[in-house]
């Protein structure tokens, strides 16, 4: 799945610093790899469902996918949700030319976005701030242009699964209390859950998925 990118074994050391502009030369070259990283998904994939579940009905909304890759979270949402306004932001430019109106596409990183505070009214990351060069300055800004009383939602993978698949160097995974912990400092309802790929599906543990409300 990650052909593109330097691995590190899978019982390797924690994950290493790496260059801003390593980590998006790895993705500029993985858009090209659309096996991996598809422009589409699944509707039906719980993930999808767990988002659009939390933030409710979209309509009139601005709406934030920070590391949007090609945007196939937010095709799906926009499509469930016309009249919300979705900026999809991502680092790498290649995965933004595929990010098309009525989405807005924005280059940024996801530790400093060039949005103004409450900006959104809602916001989700999936499997993207484990690639994040800083966990806590991301978070706080996930957290910092979400509106008062606004929806975060962030999916990423569990610590306690670290090793089933090779990763980038730089990769990191969380455990469950760790994020519970950092989005405290900014939300006042947090809560997370196992959730797995397809509903019918028992979660395994690989996936977390955290909730918040500003």
């Amino acid at each position: 799945m990650f052909g593109w990118f330097p691995f590190r074994r899978k019982s390797g050391p924690p994950p290493q610093a790496a260059p801003l502009s390593v980590i998006r030369q790895s993705f500029e070259q993985a858009a090209a790899d659309e096996e991996h990283f598809p422009s589409t998904i699944d509707p039906r994939i719980y993930h999808v469902q767990f988002i659009a579940r939390h933030f409710g009905d979209l309509n009139g909304k601005r709406v934030l996918d920070a590391g949007c890759g090609k945007g196939r979270f937010a095709r799906v949402l926009q499509h469930q949700c016309p009249q919300a306004i979705i900026t999809g932001m991502d680092l790498a430019l290649a995965m933004l030319a595929h990010v098309q109106p009525p989405l807005e596409a924005c280059c940024a990183t996801l530790t400093s976005y060039p949005f103004p505070d409450s900006t959104f009214d809602a916001v989700y990351a999936t499997e993207s701030l484990e690639h994040a060069v800083d966990i806590e300055a991301a978070i706080a800004e996930l957290c910092r242009v979400l509106k008062p009383g606004g929806k975060l939602v962030i999916i990423d993978k569990n610590i306690d699964h670290w090793g089933r698949f090779q990763t980038p160097i730089w990769e990191r995974w969380f455990g469950q209390a760790e994020l519970e912990t950092m989005l405290r400092q900014h939300c006042r309802q947090v809560s997370s859950e196992f959730i797995s790929y397809w509903e019918d599906v028992a979660p395994d543990g690989l996936f977390i998925g955290w909730k918040a409300v500003k």
